[in-house]
């Protein structure tokens, strides 16, 4: 399905409505005006065929081509304009979400194709989260962080630039594993789960009870899958660590030092220098990397990775 242009406008018009229902219905039950909760979906609704377009490679080629950086520039700035009619605008908001845009997207028109650009790219990307870039331009309304919107534009000018305009080999990058990929993904969530445990607990990270209730597990596990597995899973296994495989590391190394980077990133996860997380996350990193590495793609790691953190979110506290 993800490879027909009928599966893309199936799934557009599926999620628009699913967004617009769960939008509307969030709404009505916090309590948010309409002045406010209107703007803020339309926001969400305009992201999403740019979040959804990168996962589907026929609709993804059709941005190919010299007008590749204009399209990331709209993309980038159009949810944030819509907005700001639920906020307040500040112009220098779009600028700095177009020269994000621009820095990404001409990345490899300017510099040659090499480990050090490579590494750059990812080094930029992986700034942008680490601190905070879209919390000043996405403010907080009614206790909804909109910066999870900029997050989202993140995910998807990356993939973009690195699927079009690097040419990574592919990744499996995709929103439905299949069959063998949730296999392989259930089995080294369910090896992970004994380490997971003895480090959260014993580093006193984490402790049982307290977590979400288990009616919402499922949703947290799908959301999770959508979006900060997939997009971790295709910066970390999918291209670092194809990456390093491809500079002459062993398969071995290329796994433990792409499960390393992963845990140094989250050191920053609810404070610097969070070191317990850090050796959880890398621990993490190695379990979804075997399952990329078993299944050749990361959809199997994705369903790991979703898995621990619906476990997580719903266990722990």
């Amino acid at each position: 399905m993800a490879r027909t242009s009928g599966g893309f406008r199936a799934a557009l018009w599926i999620g628009w409505i699913a967004l617009g229902v769960a939008g509307l219905g969030y709404a009505r039950l916090k309590g948010i005006p309409n002045w406010a909760a209107l703007p803020i979906l339309a926001a969400f609704l305009i992201e999403y065929p740019f979040y959804l377009v990168a996962g589907f490679a026929s609709a993804r080629e059709r941005l190919s081509g010299p007008a590749l950086p204009a399209f990331l520039v709209l993309s980038a700035t159009l949810p944030y304009l819509a907005s700001t009619y639920a906020t307040e605008f500040h112009w220098t908001a779009p600028v700095q979400l177009a020269a994000l845009a621009l820095a990404l997207g001409l990345w490899y028109r300017i510099l040659p194709f090499c480990a050090l650009t490579d590494l750059g790219f990812l080094a930029l990307v992986a700034s942008v989260y680490v601190f905070k870039f879209f919390d000043p331009i996405y403010p907080i309304v009614f206790k909804i962080r909109l910066s999870f919107l900029g997050h989202l534009t993140l995910i998807h000018l990356g993939v973009l630039v690195l699927t079009l305009e690097r040419r990574i080999h592919e990744t499996g990058y995709g929103f439905w594993p299949n069959l063998r990929d949730w296999r392989t993904g259930a089995v080294n969530y369910l090896y992970f789960l004994p380490v997971g445990a003895v480090l959260a607990l014993g580093l006193h990270a984490a402790r049982a009870g307290g977590g979400a209730p288990v009616w919402l597990v499922p949703g947290i596990f799908f959301g999770m899958l959508w979006t900060v597995a997939l997009s971790e899973e295709f910066l970390f296994r999918g291209v670092l660590q194809q990456w390093l495989e491809e500079w002459n590391c062993s398969r071995s190394a290329a796994l433990a030092l792409a499960s390393l980077a992963f845990g140094v990133v989250h050191l920053w996860f609810r404070g610097f220098p969070n070191w317990r997380w850090a050796l959880i996350a890398a621990a993490l990193g190695w379990f979804c990397g075997r399952a990329r590495n078993q299944a050749g793609n990361i959809r199997a790691g994705m369903v790991t990775h979703a898995l621990v953190i619906a476990t997580w979110m719903g266990f722990f506290a």
